[in-house]
């Protein structure tokens, strides 16, 4: 019964077990990060530089030059270790990028159409007029400038516009897990308030993992649970009592000498 209780559990969760990742040059990162992210949580991950955090998100989106030695990663109970990025997204996961690359020559507008039919029949595919429509109403929600439509992806984009580009694109997709790396660095307080505010609108709509490396966002975003990560490890698991010690005695108390 345990058992049929635990597959009914994990059909509505993204589960990470037992989760070993290493580099192509055969560096192991993560040493058995275990996870489990229900719909509608927000679970905050945080750690030093060099813990993990990155690769964690890169490994669970499928990036090819972080290799998954040992372990699981699985949407609502189907195991998408082996797949390819494409395949991960089209079951529902997305991935907000740390540090969101240009694509020059990649229409901003065409992309994200494309991404929303993605999964959708040919009948319900959204056409071109009606999603200016929807794309124009977003962008003015998002403070962007109205020629966002004839723009490439990311290109000429200052910090802040790349970080609001992953949080529209988040918003029109509808994923059913997102992972935002990072989503408040290199932004100002008012952007960090704007993106913490949106995030938060959106985030019952989906289970979230969100990696952090500073405490400044938590106090815009209230997580379900905080997970320290340390040397690839997963070092504690709390509420938002564990922000104010993490506040206190930062990191260095997780680390071995």
């Amino acid at each position: 019964m345990d058992l049929e209780f635990s597959a009914i559990m994990n059909k509505n969760s993204l589960v990470i077990s037992n989760l070993y990742v290493q580099t192509n040059d055969g560096k192991e990162i993560l040493h058995g990060v275990s996870l489990r992210i229900k719909k509608g949580e927000i679970h905050a991950i945080m750690g030093p530089n060099g813990s993990g955090k990155s690769t964690l998100a890169q490994a669970l989106m499928g990036n090819p030059n972080y290799i998954i030695t040992r372990g699981k990663i699985k949407i609502d109970g189907i195991d998408v270790t082996k797949l390819s990025p494409d395949k991960r997204a089209q079951y529902g996961l997305f991935l907000g990028f740390q540090d969101p690359v240009e694509i020059p020559g990649v229409n901003f507008g065409s992309f994200l159409r494309m991404a929303v039919n993605e999964n959708k029949k040919k009948e319900k595919r959204i056409s071109p007029i009606a999603f200016r429509k929807q794309l124009l109403e977003q962008a003015d929600v998002f403070a962007f400038k109205k020629d966002i439509l004839s723009r490439n992806l990311n290109e000429g984009f200052s910090g802040g516009e790349k970080k609001k580009s992953e949080i529209l694109q988040l918003s029109l997709l509808k994923p059913v897990y997102a992972i935002l790396d990072e989503p408040d660095s290199g932004l100002d307080i008012d952007g960090l308030k704007f993106i913490a505010r949106t995030i938060s609108s959106l985030s019952h709509k989906f289970g979230l993992a969100l990696i952090t490396h500073y405490q400044r966002i938590l106090k815009f975003i209230k997580p379900d649970f905080i997970h320290v990560l340390v040397d690839g490890k997963i070092a504690e698991t709390g509420d938002y009592v564990l922000v104010k010690k993490i506040e206190k005695k930062g990191y260095r108390q997780y680390i071995k000498n």
